[in-house]
């Protein structure tokens, strides 16, 4: 194959996931139909992913009877669900109360207590295997890893309009060389990687795709000629053999064309059109205008958008941490000053512009992250107990499913009185992805590989019924 050739088809390949821009107003609604899907109650899920590992003590799961080096400085409030406390640094969450589904009793083991399988473990419902602990945080993406939730639901349903089943913004965790396994489609094949949305905390109600470069003897006018475009995709097809089966070849063609021709280009994913009351409402940064741009692709029928928390490099020396929600110094500092407003804003705006615009019953909406925090305060790599910090703990963790046909206003499950295990109805990220999938109607989670053999893709999770 000419060198130029490869370039052009892996570069307009790369436009399926990642190189084009649109606007989500100009977009047809997706076929809520699916392949290997009953109609669930959910047609699209909202995933916010708070990296660094949230502390469950300081936010859903707070312990307001434990000794003080256990439970903090923080206060609780009682939520508009009767016996759902929550931090009293979540009031306008507190009031949402009634929506909430908080599972504090997961048990996210992982056998390094680290960031890369945590995300491994909760992103894909699957333990992480000994590969992380040897490779430590060298353990980069594999392709036959197990899939992310949210390109298996991707898969399952069926495509119409030229986006995407499965959108990733603000940013891919975490910074290279070190992107976390776990949030890509890896074995069940590329093709259903999530598109990726890179956000600005300089400008925040900026949303793009990295952009298209066109090499060799592509040009901008040849693009509108799909003639033209497929006979140079077409050209030296056996030596393409050599990079890509023709299947995945054929899948990667026809979703790249698909972009490249009928998507717009010109303010691209632009929140125009919202009120200055709505932006305000869900908090001019970042990750409050993620939410937001994830309500619009609600909308235009995504069925599956992540939301990736978006740190801020002010918060790392603060908070001795990457500037996210690895609080291993001054973890209440971090969290009344800066973590916790910025979250509280953001996501009770989403779920009340959800419910205000009739679209709540239809959307799930799930909080997660790689870990828990650990109940007992002081981490020795920022001075111990005078540090004030929580280090790791993955052996429990807290997540919030809102929405989508979840029974609100409960909490399922119990730590100890010191929350540092599951006490009671004890479940694992498997479980939490199994209700994810039943949710969304994805009952059948069969998929085939490259020799023809059919496999499941989560055989150990079990849905939570009574979430249901």
């Amino acid at each position: 194959m000419h060198l130029n050739t490869r370039r052009t088809f892996i570069q307009a390949s790369a436009a399926a996931f990642s190189g084009m821009t649109f606007m989500p107003g100009a977009v047809t609604s997706f076929d809520q139909t699916t392949t290997a899907a009953t109609p669930g109650k959910a047609k699209s899920t909202i995933l916010f992913f708070l990296c660094g590992g949230h502390s469950h003590i300081d936010t859903f799961d707070p312990k307001p009877n434990a000794p003080a080096e256990y439970r903090g400085p923080f206060d609780v409030l009682q939520t508009s669900a009767p016996g759902l406390l929550v931090s009293e640094h979540l009031p306008m969450t507190a009031k949402l109360g009634h929506h909430l589904a908080v599972i504090r009793s997961i048990d996210g083991t992982v056998n390094t207590n680290d960031h890369h399988a945590g995300y491994y473990h909760n992103l894909t419902g699957h333990v992480p295997d000994e590969s992380f602990k040897r490779l430590g945080n060298n353990r980069t993406p594999f392709p036959d890893d197990w899939p992310y939730m949210g390109t298996v639901i991707g898969m399952k349903r069926n495509q119409a309009g030229s986006l995407p089943n499965a959108i990733t913004l603000p940013h891919m965790p975490s910074r290279k060389p070190y992107t976390r396994p776990g949030q890509f489609a890896a074995r069940i094949g590329t093709e259903y990687d999530p598109l990726y949305l890179n956000g600005n905390t300089e400008q925040p109600l900026e949303f793009t795709a990295p952009a298209l470069t066109l090499q060799g003897d592509v040009t901008a006018e040849r693009i509108s000629s799909r003639n033209g475009l497929l006979k140079l995709l077409d050209r030296d097809r056996q030596a393409l053999e050599q990079y890509a089966s023709t299947q995945v070849w054929k899948k990667q063609q026809a979703r790249a064309l698909e972009l490249l021709l009928s998507a717009g280009t010109a303010n691209a994913f632009s929140l125009e059109g919202e009120s200055e009351a709505t932006i305000e409402r869900y908090g001019k940064n970042v990750n409050g205008m993620s939410l937001l741009m994830a309500r619009r692709l609600v909308e235009v029928g995504v069925p599956f958008i992540t939301v990736f928390w978006k740190g801020e490099k002010k918060l790392a020396d603060k908070c001795k941490s990457g500037g996210s929600w690895d609080t291993h110094g001054n973890n209440f500092g971090c969290l009344k000053d800066d973590l916790l407003p910025m979250f509280d804003q953001g996501y009770s705006a989403l779920i009340e512009d959800l419910e205000q615009r009739g679209m709540l019953d239809q959307t799930l909406v799930m909080v997660t992250s790689e870990m828990g925090r650990k109940p007992k305060i002081g981490d020795p790599r920022s001075g111990g107990e005078s540090g004030q910090g929580r280090d790791h703990w993955t052996y429990c963790l807290t997540d919030v499913l809102a929405g989508g046909g979840i029974r609100g206003g409960q909490a399922y499950g119990a730590t100890d009185r010191l929350g540092e295990f599951p006490a009671d109805l004890e479940c694992s990220p498997a479980d939490v992805t199994a209700t994810v999938y039943k949710a969304m109607g994805i009952n059948d989670l069969t998929a085939t590989d490259t020799e023809g053999r059919v496999y499941n893709l989560l055989e150990h999770g079990k849905p939570l019924e009574p979430l249901l």
